[in-house]
C-alpha cells in the first residue's frame, strides 16, 4: 500500500470566546501505512461536542488544550481498511478518539470494536456512547431519583438530556425539561414523556417559572447549561436534593469574569443540597454494563433518541458554533462517509 490522501479539520487560531467557522481549517493530509499494531481506518461519523471548546483557547482544563494545528479531537466511529493488529481485522467497524479526520491510522489502545446490532451506527456516539453513559451515571448512580420525586433536567432536548429525561421517567420520578424552543419542547412532552418542558428563551424570568412547573421542588437537578439556568435551579430545589453538574455550555467560551455566577448558594446550606460534578470517563469500567442496559431499552421501545446530523467535514465547524446558539436539535454528529442509507453494522 502507500500513504492515503485525506482531509482533516485542526484548529487554525486559539478561541478565546464563543467560535465561528473561521476557527478552523479543513486541509489536506497524506494518511500513511500502518506499523506493527497499528490499523488504518476510514471515518464514518464524528461528535460534536460542546465541551471540547473547553481545549480551544489555549487553558488546560481537564484535559490538555489543543495547539493552532492540531487535529479537533472527538469520537470517531468508522471502519478498518489494513491492520496490522492481531484483534482487528479489514472491514471490522470500530470506535475511537482519532478526530475530525476522513482517515487516521490508530492503534489498538482505547479501541473498540462495534458489534452488530439493531442501531445504526451512529448511535455508537449517542445513545450508546458518552452521552448516553453520562445521562445513565448522572442520573442512575449520582442522582437516584426516588418515585414521586420530580427531576429537573436542563437543554433537556440534548444528547445527555433528552435521555437522562427517559432514565427519571423509569425510576418512577416526575420530570421536568428546559429547552430552547416550541419544537423541543412539544418533542420532550409528545414524544418523551417528559411532564413539563420550559422553553427558557419564552420566559422572563427563569426561577419563576421552574418554581411553577415544580412548586414542591425539585428531589434531583442533572444539569448541562450552568450559568444562570443552574443559579434559578438552586433556589427551586426541594429538601435533599441533589444537583449533579455534567455541563456548563453556557460558561464554554466566557472568560471567567465575565460570567455569570452563582448568587442562589445559600440554598445549599438551608436546603441541605449535594452538589456534585463528574466526568464520565471515571465510570469507564461499567461503560459495558450500562451500554448493555441502554442497548436493551433502545430494542424494547422504552428509550427514544435522536440525531442532528451535518454531511462532510467542511459542515463540522459550522455545526460546532451552532451547538452555541442552540441549533442543534438531538446529537449533533458529522457524516464524514456518504452512504445511501445508515450504514451496516
Amino acid at each position: 500500500m502507500s500513504p492515503l490522501p485525506s482531509r482533516q479539520v485542526v484548529l487554525a487560531r486559539h478561541i478565546p470566546g464563543l467560535p465561528s467557522p473561521e476557527d478552523f481549517r479543513v486541509e489536506p493530509v497524506d494518511v500513511p501505512d500502518p506499523k506493527e499494531g497499528e490499523l488504518r481506518v476510514r471515518t464514518h461519523y464524528v461528535s460534536v461536542d460542546p465541551g471540547t471548546l473547553s481545549r480551544l483557547g489555549g487553558v488546560a482544563s481537564y484535559a490538555p488544550p489543543l495547539a493552532p494545528g492540531d487535529v479537533i479531537h472527538s469520537a470517531a466511529v468508522g471502519e478498518v481498511l489494513e491492520s496490522r493488529h492481531a484483534s482487528f481485522a479489514v472491514g471490522d467497524l470500530v470506535l475511537g478518539a482519532w478526530g475530525w479526520r476522513a482517515h487516521a491510522v490508530v492503534g489498538g489502545r482505547g479501541l473498540r470494536k462495534v458489534e452488530p446490532g439493531p442501531e445504526p451506527l451512529s448511535a455508537e456516539l449517542g445513545v450508546l456512547g458518552i452521552p448516553g453513559l453520562t445521562a445513565y451515571f448522572g442520573i442512575l448512580e449520582l442522582g437516584q431519583p426516588k418515585a414521586g420525586e420530580t427531576v429537573l433536567v436542563s437543554s433537556a432536548a440534548g444528547a445527555v438530556g433528552s435521555i437522562a429525561g427517559q432514565l427519571a421517567k423509569r425510576r418512577g420520578a416526575r420530570v421536568v425539561g428546559t429547552a430552547g424552543g416550541p419544537a423541543k419542547c412539544r418533542w420532550l412532552v409528545e414524544e418523551l414523556g417528559f411532564d413539563v418542558a420550559v422553553d427558557y428563551r419564552a420566559e422572563p424570568d427563569l426561577e419563576a417559572a421552574l418554581r411553577r412547573a415544580a412548586p414542591e421542588g425539585y428531589g434531583v437537578f442533572l444539569d448541562n447549561v450552568g450559568g444562570t439556568t443552574l443559579d434559578a435551579a438552586l433556589a427551586c430545589m426541594a429538601q435533599r436534593g441533589r444537583v449533579v453538574v455534567s455541563g456548563l455550555v453556557a460558561d464554554y467560551g466566557v472568560p471567567a469574569k465575565q460570567r455569570a455566577g452563582l448568587k442562589n448558594t445559600p440554598y445549599l446550606i438551608t436546603h441541605r443540597l449535594r452538589m456534585e460534578g463528574f466526568v464520565v470517563l471515571d465510570y469507564a469500567e461499567r461503560f459495558p454494563q450500562a451500554r448493555a442496559e441502554l442497548r436493551q431499552w433502545l430494542a424494547d421501545g422504552t428509550l427514544r433518541h435522536r440525531e442532528h446530523v451535518v454531511e462532510g467535514l467542511d459542515a463540522a465547524p459550522a455545526a460546532f458554533a451552532g451547538l452555541f446558539r442552540g441549533e442543534n436539535f438531538g446529537r449533533a454528529l458529522v457524516r464524514v462517509l456518504k452512504t445511501p442509507g445508515p450504514p451496516s453494522r
